[in-house]
C-alpha cells in the first residue's frame, strides 16, 4: 500500500481497538497485555508461531472468547459487555474465515452459501439470494461448482468457498484463521490474491492470523509480531524483520521466503 494511502488509513477511528488485553488457561498464560488497532481499509496480518496466542486473539474480537483483563472494542463496541443479540449483531457485520472452512458437509457449495442469508437477512426473495450467491461464487472464481459437494472440492476451493460465505453478508471486517494453512504454494499464491482482492473489492478491514511469511509480506499493509504473549514488533513488512531481534531474526530463519 503507498504511503499516503496508509497515513489516511492511520487519521480514522480504528475498527478494532484493543488495550491491556490479557487470556490465561489454567496456568498458562496466553496472551500477557496486548495493546492493538485495525484501521478501515487495512490488512494487518498477524504473525507468531504456534501455540503464540494468534487464535486466541480473533476468538476474543468475535466474542467466542472472554478477555481476563483490558478492552476490546469493535465497531465501537465493547465486545464483552453485549448481550446475545447484541453479539449476535455485531458478528453480522464481521466475516470469520475459518482454518477448515468450516463447510456443511450435507448441503452443496449454493446451499452453504445461501444458508447465512436465509438465517440472518429476513424477506429475500429467491433471485435475491441466487443473486447474492452468484456474486460471490464469482469474487472467488468458482461459478462452475455452485452444484458441487464440498467433497468434491479440492482444499483451496473449500477455502475459497469458505471465503465466498463469509462475503455474502457483505462484512466490514476479514478475519482469516492461518488461510494457507495445508495448501501448496501454488494454491497459496491463490488464496494470498484473493485476500488483496477482497480488501480492494469489498473495502474490508481485515486480520490475518498466520505463521506464513510469504502471506504475511503479499497480504499485510502491516505486520504485527506476537511473540510470549505480546506484540514485539509491529510496521512493515521490511521494518519488522530489519529488527535484530532474536525471536524475530529466528522466526524469519525458520521460515522461507521464495
Amino acid at each position: 500500500m503507498e504511503t499516503t494511502q496508509q497515513h489516511t488509513i492511520m487519521k480514522e477511528e480504528p475498527v478494532i481497538s484493543i488495550r491491556g488485553l490479557h487470556k490465561t488457561f489454567g496456568n498458562l498464560k496466553v496472551l500477557k497485555g496486548i495493546d492493538f488497532n485495525l484501521f478501515k481499509g487495512e490488512n494487518v496480518a498477524v504473525l507468531g508461531k504456534s501455540g503464540s496466542g494468534k487464535s486466541v486473539l480473533i476468538k476474543i474480537i468475535v466474542g467466542l472468547l472472554k478477555p481476563d483483563k483490558g478492552d476490546v472494542f469493535v465497531l465501537g463496541k465493547q465486545v464483552d459487555k453485549l448481550d446475545r443479540a447484541e453479539l449476535d449483531t455485531l458478528r453480522l457485520r464481521i466475516g470469520f474465515s475459518f482454518q477448515n472452512s468450516a463447510l456443511y458437509d450435507s448441503m452443496n457449495v449454493y446451499q452453504n452459501l445461501a444458508f447465512p442469508l436465509t438465517m440472518n437477512v429476513k424477506n429475500q426473495s429467491k433471485k435475491d439470494i441466487d443473486d447474492a450467491v452468484n456474486e460471490v461464487l464469482d469474487a472467488v472464481g468458482l461459478k462452475d461448482k455452485i452444484n458441487q459437494m464440498p467433497s468434491d472440492l479440492s482444499g483451496g476451493q473449500r477455502k475459497r468457498i469458505g471465503i465466498a460465505r463469509t462475503l455474502i453478508l457483505k462484512p466490514e471486517i476479514m478475519l482469516y484463521d492461518e488461510p494457507t494453512s495445508g495448501l501448496d504454494p501454488i494454491t497459496s499464491a491463490e488464496i494470498i490474491e484473493l485476500i488483496n482482492e477482497v480488501q480492494q473489492k469489498y473495502n474490508t478491514s481485515s486480520v490475518i492470523i498466520t505463521h506464513d511469511l510469504t502471506c504475511a509480506k503479499n497480504t499485510g499493509n502491516r505486520i504485527a509480531m506476537l511473540f510470549g504473549g505480546k506484540f514485539i514488533k509491529d510496521g512493515k513488512f521490511e521494518d519488522v524483520f530489519e529488527s535484530d531481534e532474536e525471536h524475530i531474526k529466528g522466526f524469519y530463519n525458520y521460515n522461507f521466503i521464495q
